[in-house]
């Protein structure tokens, strides 16, 4: 049995997509942000030294980080599904969203998110970071085209990766300069296996309206 340690309104939700996708039982552990930190609980440091979610128990491991997280769910009971076959471009082309979600595309949220509490003094900032964020945005944008999922068409772990992204960029408003991340957001959440894992979780911030 997998075991997902999950906070509340953060890139686990994910995971549980993923597990939902794939039909492989879990159980979730939940934690609640502190309401006036938003940060995650101390609770969480007894699963693993750093506090952070997603992190999930299984095997008799400790795995953590999202990207890993997610490559060893679809290497160990995806059954070949979610991910193309090792060797291929496509393949290529997989990992590198894989990497691309936390390692890129993330950041300057991240840098957003935390320099907007600085006030004024975050002002030198702002432009450079929002350049980044509406970088890689567009290049996402650019990549998907018209496409329904990212790589060769099909759902995969690429999607399952860039969802968050999808959703926050969305949620910020950019899905009126790049309506096919919109449409992508909202498609993912529309899914059976998505819903299944968000309600579990309610309310989640993220969930795009209409």
């Amino acid at each position: 049995m997998i075991i997902v340690h999950h906070l509340n309104n953060s890139r686990s939700q994910r995971i549980l997509w993923l597990l939902e996708e794939l039909g492989t039982p879990y159980e979730i552990r939940h934690y609640n942000r502190d309401a006036v930190t938003n940060l995650a609980p101390p609770e969480l440091k007894a699963v693993h030294p750093l506090g952070k979610s997603p992190v999930i128990e299984a095997d008799g491991k400790i795995i953590f980080e999202s990207g890993a997280i997610t490559d060893w769910i679809i290497r160990k009971h995806g059954q070949g599904r979610f991910m193309p076959a090792p060797g291929t471009a496509a393949h290529e082309d997989y990992l590198m969203w894989l990497h691309f979600a936390e390692g890129s595309a993330m950041t300057p949220f991240l840098l957003a998110l935390y320099t907007a509490r600085l006030g004024e003094a975050a002002a030198p900032l702002t432009p450079r970071i929002q350049e980044q964020i509406g970088a890689h945005v567009a290049y996402f944008s650019q990549c998907l085209g018209e496409n329904d999922w990212l790589v060769n068409n099909e759902l995969s772990g690429a999607d399952i990766m860039m969802s968050f992204i999808a959703e926050i960029a969305t949620m910020q408003g950019l899905g009126a300069h790049f309506p096919n991340v919109a449409a992508y957001a909202k498609r993912l959440q529309s899914r059976p296996a998505w819903i299944k894992a968000a309600e579990q979780t309610e309310p989640y911030n993220f969930r795009i309206a209409g």
